[in-house]
């Protein structure tokens, strides 16, 4: 409480005493206090939510209308694991700057994804739908009151190493790969196979290791001859030369499943200035 009133420039017992005013307007306790601080009560932490949506609501209205030359605006990106969203955001960046701008991007899990949309944490998110994951997605959109907008549709394709003993296919089948570890991101605590950024996500791999970022998953790559099964969009410009994406030869019992890439962001709104370039810059890169 010392902390905040400081930078509210009050003392700390004018924000004691509004804080304390404005629980009883609410009716309930926003914060626990205790011998160490104050935490917020379960009933407060959803109220928080509210009220940092109701900022966020408020800088984005303040960005568009308001004259804001001493205030940083911000722009923030959750995504899966995607090279070409790096590279939108780095060419979006380029375009405004870091010097009047606050920018942040988040390759996270999937659920952490449409999280940090719905909570006004990131303005945009981006992620798949396929036939096997859209009916769990999009009620997850629905709850925390996102909506999905399609970018392009993509076959499967094997990501590897140049220099992988099956590198040199024209495809690759899954038998093909049995003796290859599949590596896979991990999804945390709430990992269901609906989660999964890679597709055929339910299949039995008799060789898995998951990561927790693109790095590490490329090193794997080198290291461990492993592989992925991805979009096939990859962005030479930031992850190189060295890995390729090898087109996914489907059978009966592994159909090629597609993959419906797209951006998401709370219903009935409008993308800021630096989130129409974003999205523009994604569409461009995407050729659609």
């Amino acid at each position: 409480m010392n902390k905040a009133a400081e930078t509210l420039f009050i003392s700390q017992p004018s924000l004691t005493n509004a804080v304390k005013d404005l629980e009883k307007e609410v009716g309930i306790s926003i914060f626990l206090r205790t011998s160490r601080g104050v935490i917020p009560t379960r009933e407060g932490e959803e109220f928080l939510l509210y009220a940092r949506q109701l900022y966020q609501q408020y800088e984005l209205i303040h960005e568009k209308y308001i004259e804001t030359k001493n205030i940083k605006r911000k722009f923030g990106v959750s995504t899966q694991h995607y090279s070409f969203v790096v590279k939108a955001f780095v060419d979006t960046v380029k375009q405004f700057g870091t010097l009047n701008y606050e920018f942040a991007i988040r390759e996270t899990k999937t659920f952490d994804v449409i999280c940090d949309v719905g909570n006004f944490k990131s303005e945009i998110g981006l992620l798949y739908l396929n036939d096997f994951n859209r009916k769990v997605i999009e009620k997850m959109l629905d709850e925390n009151d996102c909506e999905f907008k399609k970018l392009i549709d993509c076959d499967a394709y094997v990501y590897i190493w140049k220099n992988h003993p099956l590198a040199d296919r024209k495809s690759i089948s899954f038998d093909e790969l049995k003796d290859y570890p599949c590596l896979s991101f991990e999804q945390g605590e709430n990992g269901s196979f609906y989660f999964a950024e890679e597709i055929l996500s339910t299949n039995e791999y008799q060789r898995t290791i998951k990561a927790t970022d693109r790095a590490t998953m490329l090193n794997l790559m080198v290291g461990l001859n492993g592989y992925t099964l991805c979009s096939g969009i990859i962005c030479e410009e930031l992850n190189g030369e060295d890995y390729i994406a090898v087109p996914f030869e489907a059978d009966e019992d592994n159909p090629n499943s597609s993959m419906e890439i797209g951006y998401i962001i709370k219903k009935n709104t409008v993308p800021s200035q630096i989130g129409d370039v974003f999205i523009k810059e994604l569409s461009r890169y995407l050729n659609v």
